[in-house]
């Protein structure tokens, strides 16, 4: 073998080596590159979502004309302003009630009558509403009678039987529960096209029930007419809002079921008004969730005892922002409200709930309902207790 010729083609073969390897480093990178820019590619934003705020009529009773609801007269606000009127003044009788031993545990709205009022106002007649158990200006402004209102309190579960023409639930105590209900009778509108919307009421502590959140996924799922209104009033009973969830609003829980959602300053019965009237009017699109930011005035019923959890400050500031003072204020610029016309408004009021107590404290329950209403029909045994019971005349004596 030559020497020089082996060299050479040693020479040869190296160099040869170098560059099929800067050729496949060069290959490699270049992929690895085209890897990582594939790769970054793909990371980019799945969803985007934001949660509004409305406010129309501020503390001092200012308002933003340019958002403020054409539709709303003069004599429709003085309407509202009586409606919540009548809703505090009934509720703090009930509350006297209580006290006196003439009622059973009652549960107060007091500082959240502009939720109850301002939704209620932007109801259509056909609309449903169902409800929980602090609705009661609700009630009130779709007409439900206010001596059925003291009986259901008094416990007597005939008055929580409501009229056909309210269109609305029955008051629903255990937490979240209707709220699965709200969206299948939503849902039954919708398959009947009957054009009516329904509005569900929730608190703050209800959207942490597992029944909120198949309710909005259903209502998401099926496009139901349905308007989800959380009152947040800041406290599950001694929870605050803050050991509930870290969500940064609860209206933004409606987002991950595709509905949705907004925040309202709920102490501006307006602001209410106009988000709960839209929501309505878009119904026939798909539901909507607003939550209404109010607080819990007085206690979670007449069973609990605030002052032991909160503290004296926090219900002072809220005090401010009271939504019956604003709407005063307001209206009382416009020349629609003066002192004389509060109290004629207020005497009147408490004559009728006067006499509304009268009747539902002379009300005498059949004790056959407890046996009647349990069941679509009469069981054997309940039927030999039944027959017992009114052969001694349900031992209430002759």
């Amino acid at each position: 073998m030559n020497k020089d010729a082996s060299k050479t083609d040693l020479s040869l073969f190296v160099a040869s080596f170098r560059r099929w390897r800067y050729k496949l480093t060069y290959a490699n990178n270049k992929c690895l590159f085209s890897y990582i820019l594939l790769a970054v590619s793909l990371i980019r934003d799945a969803f985007e979502g934001k949660i509004q705020y409305l406010q129309i009529m501020d503390e001092l009773g200012n308002v933003d004309s340019g958002l403020f609801p054409a539709e709303l007269t003069d004599d429709k606000l003085v309407e509202m302003l009586k409606l919540m009127l009548l809703t505090r003044n009934a509720d703090q009788k009930a509350v006297s009630l209580q006290r006196q031993g003439r009622s059973a545990t009652y549960a107060p709205s007091l500082g959240e009558e502009a939720v109850n009022i301002g939704t209620a106002a932007a109801m259509r007649k056909n609309d449903i509403f169902v409800p929980a158990f602090r609705q009661h200006g609700v009630y009130f402004a779709r007409g439900l009678p206010l001596h059925l209102f003291y009986m259901y309190w008094m416990g007597f579960e005939e008055g929580n039987m409501i009229p056909p023409e309210v269109r609305g639930f029955p008051m629903s105590v255990p937490v979240g529960t209707q709220m699965p209900h709200s969206v299948g009778m939503a849902f039954a509108q919708k398959y009947k096209k009957t054009g009516n919307a329904v509005i569900a009421y929730v608190g703050d502590g209800g959207t942490s029930e597992g029944d909120f959140y198949e309710a909005i996924n259903f209502a998401g799922v099926w496009r139901a007419p349905l308007v989800i209104i959380i009152q947040n009033n800041q406290w599950a009973i001694s929870i605050p809002r803050s050991k509930q969830t870290a969500a940064e609003t609860l209206a933004q829980k409606a987002l991950a079921a595709g509905i949705p959602g907004m925040q309202v300053d709920g102490n501006d019965a307006v602001a209410v008004y106009k988000a709960t009237a839209e929501a309505l009017k878009n119904a026939a699109n798909g539901p909507t969730v607003i939550e209404c930011i109010t607080y819990r005035a007085g206690m979670h019923t007449t069973s609990d005892d605030p002052n032991k959890y909160r503290n004296a400050a926090e219900v002072e500031e809220w005090a401010k922002k009271d939504p019956i003072l604003r709407m005063k204020l307001y209206l009382t610029k416009k020349g629609l409200w003066s002192d004389q016309i509060e109290a004629q408004a207020v005497e009147e009021q408490k004559k009728l709930i006067d006499a509304e107590v009268e009747i539902a404290e002379g009300f005498k329950p059949d004790p056959k309902s407890m046996f009647q209403n349990l069941y679509s029909f009469v069981p054997e045994t309940l039927d030999y207790e039944l027959k017992d019971s009114e052969a001694n005349n349900f031992w209430q004596g002759e």
